[in-house]
């Protein structure tokens, strides 16, 4: 990086809440208006999409969704970049309880770039990216379907191939272990035959 290592610290979280500010605030723009879309009259101009055909057929960036635990809430998809690596989300969420707010039940992710060399890399890039310490990550190794992967407590990700990562992660007062496992192997890459 070329900027200071007490910026660095900072910035990259700063980064994060403003990408995904607005990623939250565009995905709702198009949920409000699709939502709505068939209460109002088309005017000229004006077009809604319907969701696409990854979202019907359970498919996020090439990965199949084949296991979801009952009681999940709305999927949104969102796309965002960090350090260059791109992210593939699909959230679901619950709500709006009394107070109106939502609660994420479970979040499915891919992550693609070239710093993505191995199950090493990926936890190097994770503990920035979610500005983890090191020392204090309590990780256990896990095999997730045929692919090397690493857990701690709601999450777990796990190496795909050169470039390609995924993690899946869980309300575990809602859900359990078994729940986020299960999730985490039917989220893998399309096959094609």
């Amino acid at each position: 990086m070329s900027c200071s290592s007490r910026r660095s610290r900072f910035v990259p979280s700063t980064r994060r809440i403003v990408i995904g500010s607005a990623v939250v605030l565009a995905s709702f723009g198009a949920w409000t208006t699709t939502a709505t879309a068939s209460n109002v009259e088309p005017r000229p101009g004006y077009c809604v999409t319907p969701p696409s055909t990854e979202q019907r057929a359970d498919i996020l960036d090439g990965f199949v969704i084949e296991n979801l635990p009952d009681g999940l809430g709305t999927p949104s998809d969102f796309e965002y970049e960090w350090e260059d690596v791109r992210f593939h989300s699909r959230v679901w969420e619950t709500g709006p309880d009394p107070e109106g707010a939502y609660r994420v039940d479970l979040t499915a992710k891919t992550l693609r770039g070239e710093k993505l060399t191995d199950l090493e890399a990926l936890k190097t890039f994770l503990i920035e990216y979610e500005e983890k310490d090191p020392d204090s990550w309590e990780l256990r190794a896990v095999k997730v379907g045929e692919y090397d992967g690493l857990a701690a407590g709601d999450e777990v990700f796990y190496f795909v191939s050169p470039g390609v990562a995924a993690e899946v992660s869980i309300d575990n007062e809602r859900f359990t272990d078994d729940d986020l496992f299960n999730t985490a192997t039917g989220f893998h890459p399309e096959t094609t035959t």
